[in-house]
């Protein structure tokens, strides 16, 4: 049995790949494949680049339907159906906030109630309009935006796996920045991949650090926390991931972890989780049959408490 791993950056993270087989040229020229089309995924989906997919429905789609490539119309697709099965929680129109509250460009701070209130009325899938006997899509009012960096990677891995397996992957490990991951088969020495849930606060002890593993076959986990790009202003901590409801940042769950089939859905079931807490998770558990999720919540009493449906609790 040969090992090959390989690495790349894209979509602002670091992909890793890890290939067992029996031919270790093959495995590396898959691997390659792999990471090639991740690019054109990373390219295609970019949202600040003026030349990508993205950018060019975002500014012409208020003007008209326009026609996008079918990977490209699915995942949007996708994103709306999960919009509607998450009650909301998850939106892929909140670019509008982001700019407002300084987390796509310029400073980070509290917008104005104005600022808001302008850019909440731009937020909304009910703005999208999807036409899939034409691979149309259209927003039904100036200023809309779509941001699909919530579910890029998730959508990447989900290909890399379609690619893995036509040509036979029967083992293999990937994930973009360890918070989306897709899993082929087992290890060669065990039955599962083991992914480690780690407290998002690097000042917790080592030894706290993990609160709950994961163990995948043939499955996608995809992590979200809100601690990553988060400001603060008169005492308020502001995290990255917002609330569309709200508009304004998450403010309850610390962290969000979804297992499911698919990379995708868990992308974007891990942001709502993050979102809608154990509301997120029981709209989970009515969508999609055999997912497992885990939600941490802050605690006045020992720092967080989890809801855990289905992960693997560390022995204290």
């Amino acid at each position: 049995m040969k090992t090959v791993k390989l690495a790349q950056y894209a979509m602002a993270t670091r992909f890793e790949l890890v290939l067992h087989g029996d031919d270790e040229t093959d495995l590396r020229a898959i691997g390659e494949e792999v990471f090639n089309e991740i690019s054109a995924l990373s390219e295609q989906l970019n949202f600040h680049c003026p030349d990508s997919e993205v950018s060019h429905i975002n500014a012409n789609a208020s003007l008209g339907p326009v026609t996008v490539e079918p990977g490209l119309f699915r995942l949007l697709q996708e994103a709306k159906l999960i919009h509607k099965l998450s009650g909301g929680a998850f939106d892929i129109t909140i670019a509008p906030l982001m700019r407002c509250w300084g987390f796509a460009d310029g400073p980070r701070l509290v917008p104005s109630p104005r600022a808001l209130a302008e850019a909440r009325q731009c937020v909304g899938m009910d703005w999208v309009h999807l036409d899939a006997d034409n691979f149309t899509v259209q927003f039904e009012r100036s200023g809309v935006l779509v941001d699909l960096g919530a579910v890029g990677k998730g959508y990447a891995l989900e290909i890399a796996n379609e690619i893995l397996r036509d040509v036979g992957v029967v083992s293999a490990l990937i994930h973009g920045g360890t918070s989306s991951v897709c899993a082929i088969g087992s290890p060669p020495d065990g039955e599962f991949w083991n992914i480690a849930i780690e407290h998002p606060d690097t000042a917790v002890p080592d030894h706290e650090r993990i609160v709950a593993m994961a163990k995948l076959q043939d499955e996608s986990f995809s992590l979200s926390a809100g601690w990553g790009k988060a400001f603060e202003e008169n005492g308020v901590s502001y995290g990255h991931v917002m609330d569309p409801g709200l508009g304004q940042p998450v403010q309850n769950a610390l962290l969000a972890a979804v297992a499911l089939s698919g990379g995708t859905a868990s992308d974007a079931w891990s942001t709502a989780l993050l979102v809608a807490g154990a509301a997120g998770a029981a709209a989970l558990g009515k969508a999609s049959v055999g997912s497992r999720s885990l939600i941490m919540l802050p605690s006045s009493e020992s720092g967080y408490r989890l809801t855990n449906d289905g992960f693997d609790l560390p022995q204290r």
